[in-house]
């Protein structure tokens, strides 16, 4: 899952960007108005988090202007302001929820998963099966065989953007594009390490392996 953070202040980006990527989310930033405005358009997210006051191009205009292209991106914006009618209105510029500085990190999670499973569908967010796999999203639990699988965050959303994918070749750079962030220095042999944790964990050989690679491409989850 990526999200957009346009956040000015060094230190409040800083503490976001790295909780959220601890969460397996792939972050990208800006940190004035207009560069997250030309970030927003540019690309595809699954969720922005705006700051309200930024230079150059305030949190209420981002989310404007974003609109006004008909995009249906689910946005939470960050606010020192208390006011109800200040509140009201950020959520009639478009944004879909708001969370008062300062603010605990795990509200703000809760908050963003919230509107992450409301814009895809509470079912298909909630629980994702491949064979004999279940996983329950709502817990960030695994299962194989209704027998509990222990996983690291980055295992489970390595996991989950596959099963999200099934039946669909996952190459390698659209891996590391959305289970790690694409402006680290990774190697995509990282992935191939991942892989195969989780074909351990998850007992895949044989007729039971799920997760086939595609020599030269990447990765395919399906079902024989």
């Amino acid at each position: 899952m990526k999200i957009l953070i346009v956040e000015d202040e060094t230190g409040i980006a800083a503490f976001l960007k790295q909780g959220l990527e601890e969460e397996a989310y792939t972050v990208v930033m800006a940190h004035d108005g207009n560069k997250g405005l030309q970030l927003a358009l540019s690309d595809d997210y699954d969720l922005l988090l705006l700051d309200w006051m930024l230079p150059g191009m305030s949190g209420i205009a981002i989310c404007q202007e974003f609109r006004k292209q008909n995009k249906k991106t689910p946005i939470i914006l960050l606010t020192a302001k208390d006011s109800s009618q200040e509140v009201v209105f950020g959520l009639q510029a478009g944004a879909n929820d708001y969370i008062r500085k300062p603010f605990h990190f795990d509200e703000l999670l809760e908050r963003i998963r919230v509107q992450l499973r409301a814009n895809s569908g509470e079912t298909s967010r909630e629980a994702l099966q491949l064979g004999d796999i279940q996983m329950d999203l709502s817990a960030h639990l695994v299962y194989r065989n209704e027998e509990l699988i222990q996983l690291t965050q980055r295992e489970f959303a390595l996991l989950e953007f596959l099963l999200r994918n099934k039946n669909r070749v996952c190459r390698r750079v659209q891996i590391l594009e959305n289970v790690w962030d694409s402006n680290y220095n990774y190697n995509a042999g990282i992935i191939d390490v991942y892989i195969n944790t989780l074909r351990k964990k998850l007992k895949l050989e044989g007729e039971d392996n799920y997760i086939q690679t595609i020599r030269g491409v990447g990765y395919i989850a399906r079902e024989k």
